[in-house]
């Protein structure tokens, strides 16, 4: 690709060719672009990464292992289904990243998710390279044993590709423990190694405490230290979470901790609206809900609750945390919540937002964690959890919990030490500059390979 201006990356040029290269894959050239946008400044700064192309490298996966699903349903029928994993870099240690089981699934959204898990795997400091994977298949609906089908069906192709130093997988959306224990099992089975081969694991089979709500619990942790920054705090702030799974509820849980008010949650039907802030006992019942697979739309007679259709930003609030599924926030969502008052977005999911959206928030001087920041409290979790398995000890769920605000302490100081500009903080090219450098600098030392 000649995208040379006297030695210097042309942006446009750049995008042309990621573009050319990655024919309907419009999430993945997204995540690209919110990413080239900040570094080629800085790449541009720093010819050895320019030289080298480190930033074509990344934006080309390691390898991508596309294959055949095939299973059998409780009538007899067979079944087919497509698995995935994309394995983008191993840099700076074992593939990593999460298993999403949903129809959305295809080899884009992986591609993006995976460019996104190599920053965010980064920040965290941890030894891990940067992975996603998943299927098309939805667990919804399905019985108990056509679940545990589908995933032994799954990890029997799956499982040559894995390994506890090879890429370490783990849950997302549709795989849960149930699901993970289903795979995990049959890796035992066919590798017969009990291993950090994945994460996720009950407490009980080598899993850590706090995984499941460790994305929720960070995504507040980073809002927190953001706040820091003005000697402010989450006590009494307003606050939108979408989503209703793991990192919504979990969300919610640490914000009414730490005392702030939670107005909604929502789901694919809607959401739920709390004027007088989201209570405990309200909260541990949509989480028996969602347990058995409810909708919030049930929850129409809840006391001090209203359903509502559409999504939740047009209520006015202090701050939002989008914690349900990538671009759920658009141009006109985020103008919106800025006109009703929002002054902070920490972002649990991947990459909420749509570029516009994403520009009219750092326009706007708010503080603005990235997902790739504000949501590697999953991740890191999973880091913990892979050490756990290899020195062969738990930790407590205390121990636990704050060695994550460590973590989440020390991305948002990376954050700020590559993303100040003029007195404002730019957390998105602070995070993606200094995922790029750690990253960038031990694929230099391996040399052309």
């Amino acid at each position: 690709m000649d995208r040379r201006d006297r030695g210097m990356i042309d942006i446009d040029v750049f995008m042309k060719w990621v573009v050319e290269r990655n024919p309907g894959q419009p999430e993945f050239v997204q995540a690209v672009h919110e990413v080239a946008a900040k570094l080629v400044p800085f790449i541009n700064q720093h010819p050895q990464y320019e030289e080298a192309k480190i930033l074509e490298r990344l934006t080309e996966p390691d390898r991508m292992v596309i294959f055949r699903v095939t299973w059998e349903d409780d009538a007899g029928e067979v079944r087919i289904n497509r698995g995935y994993r994309v394995q983008q870099t191993n840099a700076i240690g074992p593939y990593k990243g999460g298993l999403r089981f949903d129809e959305s699934v295809n080899l884009g959204l992986l591609k993006f998710l995976a460019f996104e898990q190599v920053f965010k795997n980064a920040l965290t400091t941890l030894p891990m390279g940067g992975a996603k994977g998943g299927s098309d298949f939805h667990p919804k609906g399905k019985s108990e044993h056509e679940v545990m089908r589908f995933c032994q069906a799954f990890m029997t192709e799956l499982h040559r590709h894995i390994g506890a130093a090879v890429d370490v997988p783990a849950g997302d959306i549709g795989v849960g423990v149930r699901e993970i224990g289903y795979m995990f099992g049959q890796y035992k089975r066919l590798e017969n190694q009990f291993t950090g081969a994945i994460t996720g694991k009950s407490p009980s089979w080598g899993g850590s405490l706090i995984r499941t709500e460790a994305t929720g619990y960070g995504c507040v942790y980073f809002a927190r230290e953001m706040l820091a920054m003005k000697k402010d705090d989450l006590a009494g702030k307003r606050c939108l979470v979408s989503g209703s799974g793991n990192v919504g509820q979990y969300t919610a849980e640490k914000l009414i901790d730490l005392d702030a008010t939670v107005l909604t949650l929502s789901d694919r039907a809607g959401y739920v609206h709390f004027p007088q802030g989201l209570q405990r006992d309200q909260l541990a019942e949509i989480i028996d809900l969602k347990s058995r697979g409810g909708s919030l739309e049930s929850l129409t007679a809840m006391p001090g609750a209203s359903f509502c259709t559409g999504n939740p930003w047009r209520v006015p609030c202090d701050a939002a945390f989008p914690c349900a599924t990538q671009n759920e926030i658009n141009g006109d969502d985020a103008r919106t919540l800025l006109a009703n008052g929002c002054r902070l977005v920490s972002e649990g999911a991947n990459m909420p937002a749509t570029l516009e959206a994403a520009h009219l928030f750092e326009g706007a001087h708010l503080f603005y964690g990235p997902g790739k920041a504000a949501n590697a409290g999953g991740v890191s979790i999973s880091g913990f959890e892979m050490t756990q398995n290899a020195i062969h000890l738990s930790w407590t769920r205390e121990d636990v919990d704050q060695k994550l605000q460590e973590i989440m302490r020390r991305i948002h100081e990376q954050c700020v030490a590559y993303g100040q500009r003029n007195g404002y903080i730019d957390y998105v090219g602070g995070a993606n500059i200094a995922g790029f450098v750690r990253v960038a600098d031990a694929t230099l030392a391996y040399g052309i390979v």
